[in-house]
């Protein structure tokens, strides 16, 4: 007996649009765009060991980082994609220094920030990785976008999400009504939804944190990683540590399993003193997603991360997100 269909992102999507008879139908388009870079990029993800791009580019980003040959691919194919969807009037990319126009005569009503390739220094070890982006609304009226329209904080963001390339693929997002997860069935190409509202623990099993580093850390953040590993049996605790390095795959397995990560400021990089996660591109679309799903996320002084307003680009902000009660306790340490 033949199995029946699941349910396809495209036609989530569009039974979601339904609900919404003063929907255009653009923001549809442009997730639509991007889920097929995704696919393109998870394909190229899985042949890399066997096409030679794995490795450094020999370039450097903005932040000062050796730029990945499967990198660069990624950031080339979104902005491809994406500068001719018709959806857009501008982009910024955590691989640029600037912010991407789209190409004349194809401006459209939102912007577009992405982390092509999220923990690529993973790449050359075969460790999960993914595709961040984040969706707003222009503020600008017509014609080519620019800083106005970028430099908006993530309370205003339409959609949110990531594509996470690993054992499977799988596409997460949300437009502020919840959050869905869609694992790539490669052998039709084709996004089924195998993770319909997801909804995160409210209290954690892992901990997510690079101890590494804790000799940087402020005084009040080293106090509440030692509680998490004391015997708690009413909070299930010690905590289980987790860390792999991608912030997209830690996130993903707390937000599935429940988990908290910490990445706080220190004073390892005068020149990074709010640590080194991005506002735009990775800890405002991933705060919204955690907020879909019954989480919480803040900086390491008690600001709700969606409630920030960039003033650059490439703004760093100190990053505590996860299960819900754990970050309530998390605030309450960090005073």
């Amino acid at each position: 007996m033949n199995k029946p269909l699941g349910v396809t992102v495209i036609r989530h999507i569009v039974d979601s649009q339904r609900l919404h008879p003063e929907a255009t139908g653009d923001l549809s388009g442009l997730l639509n765009e991007l889920i097929v870079a995704g696919k393109t990029i998870s394909a190229e993800v899985n042949m890399a060991g066997l096409a030679d791009i794995l490795g450094m580019s020999g370039k450097t980003n903005i932040q000062g980082e050796k730029v990945q040959k499967l990198d660069e691919f990624a950031n080339n194919t979104i902005k491809k994609r994406m500068a001719r969807c018709g959806y857009l009037c501008v982009m910024t990319s955590e691989e640029e220094d600037d912010i991407i126009p789209v190409e004349d005569g194809y401006e459209g009503k939102y912007t577009l920030a992405f982390d092509p390739l999220d923990g690529s220094t993973n790449i050359d070890v075969n460790v999960n990785i993914g595709t961040i982006f984040s969706v707003h609304r222009r503020r600008t009226k017509w014609g080519q976008g620019g800083w106005e329209d970028m430099l908006q904080r993530g309370r205003d963001q339409v959609a949110a999400g990531y594509i996470l390339y690993g054992s499977s693929t799988m596409l997460v997002f949300t437009t502020g009504e919840g959050v869905q997860g869609f694992t790539l069935d490669p052998s039709v190409g084709e996004f089924y939804l195998s993770h319909p509202d997801i909804r995160t623990p409210e209290r954690s099993k892992y901990l997510s944190v690079n101890e590494g580093n804790s000799h940087y850390w402020p005084e009040n953040v080293r106090r509440y990683i030692d509680a998490l590993k004391e015997k708690d049996k009413e909070k299930g605790r010690p905590y289980s540590c987790r860390y792999i390095g991608s912030l997209v795959a830690d996130f993903h397995r707390n937000l599935i399993a429940g988990g908290i990560f910490i990445y706080p400021r220190d004073n390892k990089d005068p020149e990074k003193p709010y640590g080194k996660l991005r506002l735009l591109y990775e800890a405002a679309p991933l705060a919204m997603l955690i907020e879909q799903a019954g989480g919480r996320a803040i900086t390491d002084d008690g600001i709700n991360i969606l409630d920030i307003t960039p003033d650059s680009l490439h703004q760093r902000v100190p990053l505590i997100i996860g299960s819900k009660l754990d970050v309530d306790e998390a605030e309450g340490y960090l005073g």
